[in-house]
């Protein structure tokens, strides 16, 4: 009968050799770290693992920027101070705003109107391979809103069958936060069977676009968008400010590449048309509706690039044999003119818009080699900011972790370091000016856009912007490259501040920039139906 297996290890006997006794050791010792390292990961998946509700104001760390804040947002939620002593709950809390309360006039009428049905369907493009998708009144593109400068535009949203729910986001233009259009942050998802209403008057001029802020990866690339176009009102100085010959024409296009690899302008495969005189100017608005930048170039013509993310360029000029680089989201409006005999393709990887009398033709020819630089095109102006007295700075660095994310094992993007609920949460003030360095070193590029502000890039990898005011909604970052930017936190809410290259910002490049004093009521997590992402 074998001897019961003794409980604890048994020591070598005295008269091993060292080997023996420190082979001996080295297993149990590694035994041990075995078990330590298994204990590890399992906390930190368990760590990770969110719940099946939660506020987007408990997934991040507060950041203050060096600002006013802190201590009343300890004392609000049961925080300790900066200098990790508790907070006495006697100390001023912030008067609360609810998301919902950021709202336009509730009474005034509408100037604009509209109303877009989303459905879940089987798409058939022109010319293209039929993909499941979805429209928006039956197409995809969805219809262009176009509203003047002052105008009260309001839209109404209904889901007939998309499953996940739908929303619409304004993107780039700065909306009240209660009409920002992001599930669990600014509103619930709308199910099927379900409306809501978005109202905000049309404070900016330019060009933006809308689309779908629930499970928007797949939303956006079936086909939840469309072109959304501010025009100037005749007596503002926005109308005041156009050129001496301004454009005759006026065209959208919406650059989007659809399940399959299908890459389209405006819906159309390879070439779309916009018809045009010989002699007539047009503006071309470009609309980058895709996750990752691209370029676009002229054949044809020269160009001016007129604005970029619905700013006007100070002192554009011509440009010859160059592209223009736009960002996941970005727009850039550009100017030709039509010659007088023939026409000018402006073209995109994959697709073109041929502009001139219907037949007329120009040959396609590659991409430039080089891209024009922003930092230094057009003429400096007052920016209307001044960044050496920044009330609040905020570094916001990008890199790549392995870990768990809601308990599920990767290797993610990381803010400043932070995974998941460690990365920071942005806090300001209103009426802060505020100076934030975004930092790249994550192995790939990141087309970053904040919600509800633009960004006036300041420099970039040290080199400060010498050309025309370079404001932005939407700022690719490639890898190795540091911006500096900077905004007025000038519209109350809870926004957010992520990478519009989608499936990024679902694995994990995603955080806010979250007013003092500016709550929500609505719940992320997988028991809400709210999936931003």
């Amino acid at each position: 009968m074998r001897s019961p297996r003794p409980l604890l290890p048994v020591l070598p006997p005295r008269t091993a050799s060292a080997k023996s006794r420190w082979a001996w050791f080295a297993r149990r010792l590694g035994a041990v770290l075995g078990l330590v390292a298994i204990a590890l990961v399992g906390w930190m998946w368990w760590a990770s693992v969110l719940p099946g509700s939660y506020s987007a104001l408990d997934m991040g760390v507060p950041d203050f920027g060096g600002g006013a804040g802190s201590d009343t947002h300890a004392a609000a939620h049961g925080h300790v101070s900066a200098a990790g002593t508790a907070v006495a709950a006697s100390a001023p809390v912030a008067e609360q705003t609810s998301v919902p309360d950021l709202t336009a006039d509730p009474d005034r009428p509408a100037d604009v109107r509209v109303e877009l049905t989303a459905r879940a369907e089987r798409v058939t493009l022109p010319g293209a391979e039929p993909f499941d998708g979805f429209t928006l009144n039956g197409s995809t593109p969805g219809p262009t809103i176009r509203a003047t400068e002052g105008q009260l535009v309001e839209v109404v949203l209904r889901n007939d069958d998309v499953p996940a729910g739908v929303t619409a986001h304004w993107h780039g233009v700065d909306v009240p936060n209660a009409m920002d259009g992001v599930a669990g942050v600014t509103q619930d998802a709308v199910m099927p069977g379900e409306a809501f209403t978005y109202r905000f008057v049309a404070e900016q001029v330019g060009t933006f676009w809308y689309h779908a802020h629930q499970a928007s990866h797949p939303q956006v690339v079936g086909g939840l968008f469309g072109a959304l176009i501010l025009d100037p009102a005749t007596e503002t100085d926005a109308a005041t400010a156009v050129p001496a010959n301004p454009p005759a024409v006026d065209a959208v296009a919406a650059i989007h590449t659809y399940p399959g690899g299908q890459r389209t302008i405006n819906g159309a495969l390879e070439d779309s048309h916009q018809d045009a005189a010989p002699g007539d100017i047009v503006r071309v608005r470009l609309i980058n509706t895709d996750s990752t930048p691209t370029s676009a170039w002229v054949t044809g013509s020269s160009f001016r690039v007129l604005a970029v993310d619905g700013h006007d360029l100070v002192g554009p000029t011509d440009v010859a044999d160059h592209g223009v680089q736009i960002t996941a989201g970005g727009r850039a409006d550009v100017e030709v003119r039509v010659p007088e005999s023939g026409a000018v393709r402006v073209q995109v990887p994959g697709a073109s818009l041929v502009i001139g009398p219907d037949g007329a033709h120009v040959d396609q020819v590659s991409a430039p080699r080089d891209q024009l630089d922003l930092l230094s095109y057009g003429e400096p102006a007052p920016i209307g900011l001044d960044p050496a007295a920044a009330d609040r700075r905020f570094t916001y660095d990008i890199g790549r972790l392995p870990g768990f994310l809601d308990g599920r094992p990767g290797y993610w993007w990381t803010i400043n370091g932070g995974l998941g609920a460690g990365v920071p949460m942005y806090m300001v003030d209103e009426g802060d000016v505020v100076v934030m360095t975004v930092s790249n070193s994550s192995g790939e590029g990141h087309p970053m856009h904040l919600h509800g502000h633009h960004l006036l890039v300041l420099s970039r990898d040290g080199v400060p912007s010498s050309g025309s005011p370079w404001w932005v909604d939407s700022l690719d970052v490639a890898h190795g490259e540091s911006y500096e930017v900077a905004f007025i936190a000038d519209n109350p809410g809870v926004w957010m501040d992520h990478c519009h290259n989608l499936p990024h910002a679902a694995e994990g490049l995603m955080t806010h920039v979250a007013y003092n004093g500016v709550t929500t009521p609505f719940r992320l997590g997988r028991d809400t139906g709210n999936d931003p992402e």
